[in-house]
């Protein structure tokens, strides 16, 4: 992915057709089967799109050197899916659910950014780090 903004775009589209896949799942199907077959085609879909990224090593040679970021990355996407799928279930909108767990998110990464991966916030970062908190008083609130 040379383009700088073309994996902002994936991601972007991504989400969108995420949520409201998400929002738009039949009630009376079970949430844990479901996450169950969207998995399998995430696997399918996954396993196409590597035919066609080059890569220098295998699936296994890749395996072989993965560790337990890979198991926690997993076990959070699972937390992640099953989530929103509560979160929808249970009547959060579609128009603030994810803004309100991107900000919360957002606002717990910015000391982890700081602390541990010495990233540096600027002034207007903070300025706008401060809109988006406001942001989620106003949106979250009911």
């Amino acid at each position: 992915m040379k383009n700088f903004y073309l994996p902002l775009v994936l991601v972007i589209g991504g989400n969108l057709v995420y949520h409201l896949s998400q929002k738009s799942l039949p009630k009376e199907a079970n949430p844990l089967y479901t996450m169950i077959i969207v998995y399998g085609i995430a696997i399918i879909a996954c396993a196409a799109c590597a035919l066609a990224y080059p890569s220098e090593k295998t699936f296994l040679q890749s395996a072989k050197e993965t560790n337990l970021t890979v198991f926690l990355l997993g076990i959070s996407v699972a937390m992640i899916e099953v989530g929103f799928l509560f979160v929808y279930r249970v009547g959060w909108n579609v128009s603030t659910a994810s803004i309100t767990t991107s900000v919360t998110v957002t606002l717990m990464l910015i000391p982890i950014g700081v602390l541990a991966f010495k990233e540096h916030l600027t002034v207007r970062n903070v300025v706008g780090l401060l809109f988006c908190l406001l942001g989620l008083v106003l949106v979250a609130k009911k």
